[in-house]
């Protein structure tokens, strides 16, 4: 399966092209499937100049196909960062959802089972997985709540209405050591979460963030945030097995 191209030229527009074997049109013109096989520079019909190089998985993440709102960027690098996932590291997500976060992880870890009740979610996440050819990926149509196959796992992520309610499953699966992260959007969630990881022995409850972007507009001396609202995504409460 081709990796897939992309086209940037100085101003920042970029495109995506999946199949690289056809002709491409845009609003600059278009691009014979000719200049899909050449690398560095090419025109387009118009004459308007673009880089042209291999499409990286980000690239294609970016793409992914979604139902489900996906856990954004920023708070999928903070999950990377605090609970270390790794080349070896073994996970489990629930719900899939559109797969966003289950399919990131897969990139970088050594496995990961994704959990969903929705059939027409784990179609999504099937369709992603073909796509950015993730091998180590497994999909399983099974609620969390009544439990995890899984075991001696290093980091558990839950995108789930009541988190409190797969706590029971989580401590069966987690290694010692072990991570399990919920994200929330609202801040009963949080408290009913925490609440019920406190009354219990076998966990230790880290911390709750939220994490802000504030994207910048840089234009010469023109230096200011953009002018748009900063949306508010999820809470994310991190607890270890002890």
């Amino acid at each position: 399966m081709s990796k897939g191209k992309v086209l940037v030229d100085r101003e920042g527009n970029k495109f995506l092209i999946k199949d690289a074997s056809k002709d491409y049109h845009t609003k600059f013109g278009f691009f014979g499937k000719e200049d899909m096989k050449k690398a560095g520079k090419i025109k387009s019909s118009t004459g308007k100049a673009f880089s042209i190089f291999d499409a990286s998985f980000i690239d294609l993440y970016r793409r992914i196909k979604r139902n489900a709102q996906i856990i954004p960027l920023k708070d999928v690098g903070l999950i990377i960062a605090e609970t270390g996932i790794n080349k070896s590291s073994k996970i489990v997500d629930a719900g899939a959802g559109s797969g966003g976060l289950s399919c990131f992880l897969a990139a970088i870890a050594k496995e990961v089972t994704t959990y969903d009740i929705r059939e027409d979610f784990i179609e999504i996440v099937e369709f992603n997985k073909k796509s950015l050819e993730l091998k180590n990926l497994k999909i399983k149509k099974k609620d969390i709540y009544e439990g995890i196959d899984e075991k001696n796992i290093d980091v558990i992520t839950l995108d789930v209405p009541e988190p409190w309610k797969a706590l029971d499953s989580a401590a069966k699966a987690l290694k010692a050591g072990g991570f399990l992260v919920s994200y929330s959007p609202t801040i009963p969630q949080i408290m009913d979460f925490v609440e019920a990881v406190r009354i219990r022995d076998d966990f230790s409850c880290i911390k709750t963030s939220e994490i802000i972007e504030r994207i910048w507009e840089i234009e010469a001396r023109k230096v200011r945030p953009k002018s748009q609202p900063i949306g508010h995504s999820g809470f994310l409460t991190f607890v270890r097995k002890i």
